[in-house]
């Protein structure tokens, strides 16, 4: 059975890596490596939370924007997979 992980995967990675400003490739990323470790900042999640509700056709409601939601892959593709139902 496929993940939500791997379901969302390649799109997170894509978005990621055309918004997210960090120096490493988000393929280089391990799914739970935290985002903001591997160089991710505020600012640049703003972006990516843009970009992900164009990609997925959702909207994060307020509840969701915090550090936490966009933190890892994984995390976000928890988020995504909840609100694309």
């Amino acid at each position: 059975m496929e993940t939500l992980s791997t379901q969302f995967d390649a799109r997170i990675r894509n978005v990621l890596d055309k918004l997210g400003k960090m120096p490493v490739a988000a393929s280089d990323i391990d799914s739970a490596s935290d985002l903001y470790d591997s160089g991710l900042t505020s600012h640049a999640s703003v972006n990516v939370m843009i970009g992900l509700e164009d990609e997925f056709d959702i909207e994060f409601p307020d509840a969701m924007l915090q550090k936490s939601t966009f933190a890892s892959i994984d995390a976000i593709a928890a988020a995504v997979a909840q609100l694309a139902g």
